[in-house]
């Protein structure tokens, strides 16, 4: 009896996981040793992103849901860090057209469906929609990590709202270094 090898996802590269989705989607760019990484240069790292996010089942991993997410993608991060906010403000609007929620009621209550034009939209569309949840639900708490050389973003989700890093581990640690250097290096 032979048995087929398991196929498991490949890793996940990115150094911050679990964020909210349109935040998630946002960290599919960062940086690693002063140069910037894009898990979604190609429709192996899409399928790494849908699978981390619990959507692998639901959304193919082509070109077109590649494309569609990148766009989303470049929505969101203009909205989030462009210069004037109100610019991407359109951007995320074109993406949320391709999709709509559809009340619904079952046994257990009533609902929510999200329903799509074309599936392909349908990562993208649930990503902008994320991003209007996290505007409804804490807006100041939507930021960019502290530390300069970084380009992640995460959802303070402190009991006061203090978070400054993406990474206490990584970031974090890297600024106190800095800290301690400058404060220990003699004087010229």
């Amino acid at each position: 009896m032979t048995t087929e090898p398991a196929t498991t996802a490949p890793r996940d590269p990115r150094p911050l996981v679990g964020e909210p989705l349109s935040l998630d989607l946002l960290n599919t760019r960062w940086m690693a040793d002063g140069v910037r990484q894009d898990l979604l240069a190609g429709t192996e790292g899409l399928a790494v992103w849908l699978a981390a996010n619990g959507l692998g089942d639901r959304f193919g991993a082509d070109e077109a849901t590649l494309e569609h997410v990148l766009r989303a993608r470049d929505a969101i991060a203009s909205v989030v860090d462009g210069p004037d906010p109100n610019a991407g403000i359109d951007r995320v609007n074109k993406v949320l057209d391709h999709g709509r929620i559809r009340a619904t009621l079952s046994p257990e209550g009533p609902g929510e469906k999200p329903e799509f034009k074309d599936v392909t939209w349908g990562a993208a569309w649930l990503a902008a929609r994320d991003y209007l949840t996290l505007l409804a639900t804490a807006q100041d708490r939507i930021r960019p990590c502290a530390h300069e050389a970084c380009i992640l973003h995460f959802f303070d989700t402190s009991r006061n709202g203090t978070r400054r890093w993406c990474s206490m581990a990584a970031c974090g640690n890297r600024a106190k270094a800095s800290r301690h250097y400058a404060r220990a290096r003699p004087a010229r």
